[in-house]
């Protein structure tokens, strides 16, 4: 691909998958994320096995502040961007909305809503410039359909939903490409985080039948990238076949 690409939340799950992905089809990769060590562990990996450029930044994406010294002014040679993965994001709490932890909801929407939202705006205005670039948000099925005890967490996620559209009209002129794309059932650290450390329950999330793998995720999101250049994959479900709606699954 020969790209630039910026992935954020790159230290596991989705955005780590994609990274590999992306280092293995030629991509110069800017990846970001908090967990420092995780992050230049991946850096190494990539640098090693794919003989990828990378430039790791380890910032929390909540942080406007951080995420303006980190992004909006990137050295030279990394400061155009093709790409931008705006994978970061999590869900906490499963409580229904009488029960909600307060903490639980600022957190999902600083980190779903508000840090997407950081994150283009030091980024696209470079695209824009350049009437070149590709946006990739990552939504959820939880951005097409509600569940319960899923409030909050879907409404960040119908927030990046309506968020894609409107950047794909405010960018059009532009040439700038918008993708969203929303997964089912993948099985990574989101369950883990959303129940707060608990591999018990976590696990059984999961049980009974084959979820989708971040890899399966990262293939989407090249499939897109790879798309022709007069070519737009503007909205890409994807759900493992057991899957057939957020909360109806075929479980063995």
């Amino acid at each position: 691909m020969n790209s630039t690409v910026l992935i954020t939340g790159a230290t596991s799950g989705i955005g780590k998958a994609t990274a590999e992905r992306l280092a293995i089809e030629g991509c110069r990769l800017i990846i970001t994320g908090r967990r420092e060590g995780l992050l230049l562990e991946l850096k190494g990996k990539l640098e090693d096995k794919y003989k990828a450029e990378v430039l790791a930044l380890c910032f929390d994406l909540r942080d406007r502040e951080a995420v303006e010294k980190n992004l909006g002014k990137l050295p030279k040679e990394w400061a155009e961007v093709d790409v931008l993965v705006n994978n970061a994001g999590l869900a906490v709490g499963l409580a229904p909305i009488q029960e909600g932890i307060i903490d639980d909801w600022e957190r999902m929407i600083d980190t779903n809503i508000k840090g997407l939202l950081y994150v283009t705006r030091c980024i696209v205005p470079g695209m824009a410039a350049r009437r070149h670039g590709h946006i990739v948000n990552l939504g959820s099925i939880a951005g097409r359909e509600v569940y319960p005890g899923g409030n909050v967490y879907c409404a960040t996620k119908h927030a990046v939903n309506a968020l894609s559209q409107g950047m794909r009209m405010d960018l059009l002129p532009y040439g700038v490409k918008v993708t969203q794309i929303c997964p089912g059932a993948v099985e990574t650290e989101f369950s883990l985080v959303r129940f707060k450390g608990n591999k018990e329950r976590a696990a059984q999330v999961y049980e009974g039948f084959e979820p989708l793998c971040a890899a399966d995720v990262a293939d989407a999101i090249y499939f897109a990238l790879s798309a022709p250049e007069h070519v737009d994959v503007q909205d890409l479900l994807l759900m493992a076949k057991a899957q057939a709606s957020s909360g109806l699954f075929h479980k063995e």
